[in-house]
């Protein structure tokens, strides 16, 4: 008996990319029909649209389903380029897309070609018993009594709003320098945090040691520690208690996916940070309900006009989102309203200038 391989004879016709405001949106077309979408997220429109059609030669005419095969082709592409974020988050983009038309051509979830789902339905933030709070902008190198209480008191407000049996987490989003979170995390008991994130900037392991020593709460971090390398370094170290690999920063559902097993080999769950729209977001819920170390996922609603990306998922009053349906991603484009954000003046991508309160430059 001959099985028939639905994606032998499928072949990438072309790759578009289509700047929607702030994001940017890749579209891989086949000789089949079946057309893949994924999401640039938190780069240079523009350029990283120009990027991904550019890095789309090297997949036209090729099988797309030859997903893993595709992404190292992309990631090894030119040995002065490989690697960070604006090539990283580019191929995540075209990953997603392929993950897409795999999905679509047989007929199933993402969720399904990575294993299947190990769970019923995805807990997710911000939601009524949920909610991350924030500094309020950058912070000086060391902080006054009065500004020490004043991050204590967004812990104690945002606990309020949940209750004793919400979930509270601290985005310090590395606006607080290491001596002002000593102060600040010092006045936290062990369970006030769900966790502290982004407690340093990405890069200094002994940084972030001598924090794991001296702050009771959960540590996270990973939104911008891309792919397997740069979090191996993180995780041997033992340094954070929750690892958030971005789908979008990191290279896509393939290097997540990865990322997740290193996690659990050292008993590290993950709470994938977030903040594209429905396309990538739900690129992202697909590896999240099939990874088995998994606390908490990060999303919200309003990145991009209503009607250019539409779901297939639910999320109810407890903030837990139903598994995505339909095959592939199981989000479709409506690409003339995506055109039509990309050109809105309101919503083009604009340079952060964060500044300290002396006018010197901060991190963010």
């Amino acid at each position: 008996m001959t099985v028939e391989d639905r994606g032998s004879a499928i072949r990438v016709e072309r790759l578009t990319a289509i700047p929607v405001g702030a994001k940017g949106y890749v579209k891989v077309e086949t000789n089949m029909g079946v057309v893949g979408w994924g999401e640039i997220n938190n780069m240079e429109t523009k350029v990283a649209c120009a990027l991904a059609e550019s890095l789309g030669s090297l997949i036209v005419g090729e099988n797309p389903t030859r997903i893993e095969h595709h992404w190292q082709r992309l990631f090894r592409a030119h040995r002065n380029l490989r690697g960070g974020g604006l090539m990283l988050h580019v191929i995540a983009a075209v990953d997603m897309a392929l993950w897409d038309i795999a999905g679509k051509l047989y007929q199933v979830p993402v969720y399904r070609l990575l294993g299947g789902p190990c769970r019923d339905k995805v807990w997710m933030y911000p939601s009524p018993k949920a909610i991350k709070v924030g500094p309020g902008g950058a912070q000086y190198h060391a902080g006054t009594p009065a500004e020490v209480a004043e991050l204590v008191q967004r812990v104690a407000d945002a606990r309020a709003k949940v209750g004793p049996d919400g979930a509270v987490m601290f985005d310090a989003h590395s606006m607080l320098p290491l001596p002002l979170v000593k102060q600040f995390a010092g006045y936290l008991k062990p369970d006030d945090l769900l966790f502290l994130e982004e407690a340093w900037v990405p890069g200094n392991i002994e940084a972030m040691q001598k924090l794991r020593a001296a702050v009771p709460v959960p540590l996270a971090t990973g939104e911008r520690d891309r792919t397997i390398w740069e979090v191996r370094e993180i995780l041997e170290a033992q340094v954070v208690d929750i690892l958030q690999p971005d789908c979008g920063h990191g290279g896509g559902i393939s290097q997540m996916q990865k990322v997740a097993a290193l996690c659990e080999a050292h008993h590290v769950p993950i709470a994938p940070h977030c903040t594209m729209s429905f396309l990538g977001l739900t690129a992202s819920l697909h590896v999240a309900a099939s990874v088995a170390f998994f606390l908490i996922h990060e999303g919200y609603e309003h990145q991009l006009p209503e009607g250019v990306a539409h779901r297939t998922w639910t999320l109810d009053a407890e903030g837990y989102a139903s598994l995505p349906e339909g095959p592939g991603l199981g989000v479709e484009i409506d690409e003339e309203r995506a055109i039509a954000v990309g050109q809105a003046s309101a919503r083009q991508f604009k340079w952060p200038d964060n500044r300290l309160r002396d006018g010197s430059v901060a991190d963010y």
